[in-house]
């Protein structure tokens, strides 16, 4: 077509905007390719698990994921999901069996939601159950059978791998809870250090692990001294291509609601009409026990001796001194056949380093809120808590359940007793305790411990190699990130200054 005369006409060279494009597109490309392929975890590559840790007073389901990949022959896993199961601990289940089992349901079909449908058969699901349990099996070794076997029939009906139900022994329960807590506070490796967490705290060795359930306590640590008198309490592991040996006890009857039970019957013990007054409850709550609850109770059977009535009824005069005296005398303090003993002829160490208290620690303290305050502090805020009439509790905490809300000037004088009196934390060294309930969104407690030490023994699948090393990967991304700043410079000057080839139509 013929152009209307004075008509300027550019006739550029199309070409180099076109190569310039294609070169953009192409380093665009590259450079996303080269960051995903590096940064891509395949789900294939993940590996996923289920711990069901079974408590005397309830139990908790765990699912965890890893990759298939080993480091150190250690799975590097994270909690993914945490499910409390509705209702009483399984021990709690023996007068009806079948009802244990059941129980289980809710929790694992959330776990089928979690885990991939395609992960269904490669995933392990453990149950391990404490002192819960423990105390059952000393009191009739056929039903604690019988409630396990009715955990395992609802277990195996799940598309999972099932790996069995047993019953751990405390200081397993100790081990792994001391090995979930130096995981997640990154003392086994760098990389994992909690970003929120100061390098100040736990930032030498491996943290000690003081742990407090219902029926139990456990208090695991690496000591400075190089033997330890009771072979018994000692444990050696193998993490992260280094070994640790680990002092650890459990101390049966001695979680915050048996050690309760003890210091009834010491009560009880002490009285002749059934009618106790107890410093360790609110003034103005009172409770009402039946004897045979004592009777029947692994934990206070040994040592009672029946009395003339069946009930015994408590009314609270909330009084910490004196509370802290009465919760002094469920404790054995004078025999010792060793250099040091924390109660009841058992040999400990001297506590030295960084503990992470948690369980009942953390979520007693939690709950008074003095996770954070020093020992005197500590001290004063029970005293001040254990001194409110139970009335003006009840008004301040009307969402608290009354079993656990009438507890807490017991429990909180009970970690102050067993702590400061048993465990010898000065107040110098109570600073050294950190109360914690999560760590990097993972709860603190036995359950990862004993995850990590089980993903040994589950056979790794091809392991996921990163395509490039760090140096040549930044090296690339370095590259194409150059490439991609001057082609867009190019193709700015080209389209700032076309170079063309200009006539004028006369």
């Amino acid at each position: 077509m013929d152009q209307p005369k004075g008509t300027k006409v550019w006739k550029c060279f199309r070409p180099k905007y076109i190569i310039t494009g294609f070169l953009l597109v192409v380093a665009i490309i590259a450079l996303i390719t080269v960051a995903v392929t590096q940064n891509h975890h395949s789900s294939r590559n993940s590996k996923y698990g289920v711990v069901l840790d079974a408590g005397s007073s309830h139990t908790n389901m765990y699912v965890y994921k890893w990759p298939a990949e080993k480091e150190n022959d250690t799975g590097v896993v994270e909690q993914v999901h945490a499910c409390e199961v509705e209702g009483p601990g399984i021990s709690s289940y023996a007068g009806a069996v079948e009802k244990a089992g059941v129980s289980l349901k809710h929790c694992m079909d959330s776990a089928t939601e979690i885990v991939p449908q395609a992960k269904y058969r490669e995933t392990p699901v453990y149950l391990g159950a404490t002192a819960g349990m423990r105390l059952l099996r000393m009191e009739n070794a056929d039903t604690a059978k019988k409630v396990l076997s009715a955990v395992e029939e609802t277990l195996r009906l799940y598309p999972f791998k099932f790996q069995g139900a047993r019953i751990l022994s405390g200081e397993e329960e100790g081990a792994y809870g001391w090995i979930t807590l130096n995981y997640l506070l990154g003392n086994f490796k760098e990389s994992i250090w909690p970003r929120f967490l100061p390098r100040t705290f736990f930032n030498t060795g491996t943290a000690g692990a003081l742990d407090l359930g219902g029926a139990s306590t456990q208090i695991t640590f690496v000591p400075d001294q190089d033997k330890i008198e009771a072979p018994e309490d000692t444990l050696n592991f193998y993490l992260y291509g280094k070994n640790y040996t680990v002092y650890t006890h459990s101390f049966l009857c001695y979680g915050k609601d048996q050690a309760l039970r003890l210091k009834v019957l010491k009560d009880v013990l002490n009285s002749s009409t059934g009618r106790i007054q107890d410093p360790c409850f609110q003034q103005g709550y009172a409770r009402t026990i039946n004897v045979s609850d004592l009777r029947s109770n692994p934990c206070t059977a040994s040592h009672f001796t029946p009395p003339s009535y069946s009930q015994i009824h408590i009314e609270g005069t909330g009084d910490y001194e004196k509370c802290l005296s009465s919760i002094e005398k469920i404790f054995n303090i004078v025999e010792c056949p060793y250099s040091s003993c924390s109660f009841n002829g058992t040999f400990l160490p001297e506590v030295t380093g960084q503990f992470g208290a948690f369980s009942a620690f953390y979520y007693v303290m939690n709950f008074l809120n003095i996770t954070k305050q020093p020992l005197d502090q500590v001290k004063e805020t029970v005293k001040a808590f254990c001194s409110t009439s139970w009335v003006e509790v009840k008004a301040n905490f009307p969402k608290v359940k009354e079993k656990y809300l009438s507890e807490y000037c017991f429990a909180g004088t009970y970690i102050i007793s067993l702590l400061v009196q048993r465990y010898n934390f000065t107040n110098e060294k109570w600073k050294n305790i950190q109360f914690l309930g999560q760590i990097q969104k993972s709860d603190a407690g036995w359950a990862l411990g004993y995850m990590l030490n089980l993903t040994n023994m589950i056979p790794a699948e091809q392991p996921y190699i990163q395509p490039l090393s760090h140096a040549s990967y930044v090296s690339l991304m370095a590259i194409c990130s150059i490439l991609v700043v001057l082609l867009l410079f190019i193709g700015w000057v080209i389209y700032r200054k076309p170079k063309c080839l200009k006539k004028e139509i006369i």
